[in-house]
């Protein structure tokens, strides 16, 4: 399962590198405030889509464009087809395809492919985490002071209020960390939490599709995960919180609170 997910990431990373290189021709249709889908996204999710169910044509799909198929199976597939979209359209290299598969409740298999660099992150239940074929940990930082972390806010519907809330946030987390970063992928983000790339993310209101995979990558690769109160149940809430183990206890310290 986890070589027919990534053959599908593949073949939509192919499809969104060539598009990448005239974006002056891609067709973009706002579908709310600050959120916007290209005629990339639907095509790279039809790949996806048709590679998995012609392997596995009994599965159900839940994806960010299409939604959720009107079958019901113990196996369900959860597609980012372009995970940073605006990224993209801006011609930004920080985007990413995010596939994981959920069974009877569990993410057991997770890929999360970079066409801009080629990176293959991939991770399975009880076996590991690998980005190209090398084992990833998380970080060894054990103080947030020396943490370098990553975030996210989408604003899609421009809400003063919910805006003021984050930023709070964001004020706390930087005083107490040695840099934030915002690079937009919450995929990528968080499968550099796996790689030890950062210490750990946090963001809110996020779909099943943003983090599924890359929550696997990341307690795959010895780190935790959780919402803002340390707790399960972030693929519903959409609310997480992920890092190295002592980095994570420290952010839910100061996070939870806030939320």
């Amino acid at each position: 399962m986890l070589n027919i997910a990534v053959k599908a990431a593949r073949r939509a990373g192919s499809i969104i590198n060539r598009a990448s290189f005239d974006l002056d021709q891609v067709t973009v249709t706002q579908k709310r405030q600050n959120d916007y889908v290209t005629e990339v996204d639907k095509a790279a999710e039809e790949i996806i889509i048709d590679t998995l169910l012609s392997a596995y044509p009994a599965h159900s799909v839940l994806a960010e464009e299409s939604g959720a198929s009107s079958n019901h199976s113990d196996y369900l597939w959860i597609i980012d087809p372009l995970d940073g979209t605006t990224n993209f359209i801006h011609g930004f290299p920080q985007y990413s395809v995010s596939i994981a598969l959920r069974q009877k409740g569990v993410i057991t298999q997770a890929v999360i492919y970079d066409p801009v660099r080629n990176d293959l992150f991939t991770a399975t239940r009880g076996v590991g985490a690998f980005l190209n074929n090398r084992r990833l940990r998380v970080s060894k930082t054990d103080r947030l002071s020396l943490a370098l972390v990553s975030t996210g806010f989408a604003g899609r519907d421009k809400d003063p209020a919910a805006l003021r809330h984050y930023l709070g946030m964001y004020e706390v987390m930087s005083l107490n960390t040695q840099g934030l970063r915002r690079p937009g992928s919450a995929a990528l983000d968080l499968a550099y939490v796996a790689a030890g790339y950062s210490d750990g993310h946090f963001e809110q209101d996020l779909a099943a599709w943003d983090v599924a995979a890359g929550s696997l990558l990341v307690t795959e690769a010895g780190g935790l995960v959780g919402d803002f109160f340390g707790n399960a149940g972030y693929l519903d809430t959409g609310d997480i919180i992920a890092g190295n183990p002592r980095v994570f206890a420290q952010m839910v310290a100061l996070l939870g609170p806030l939320a």
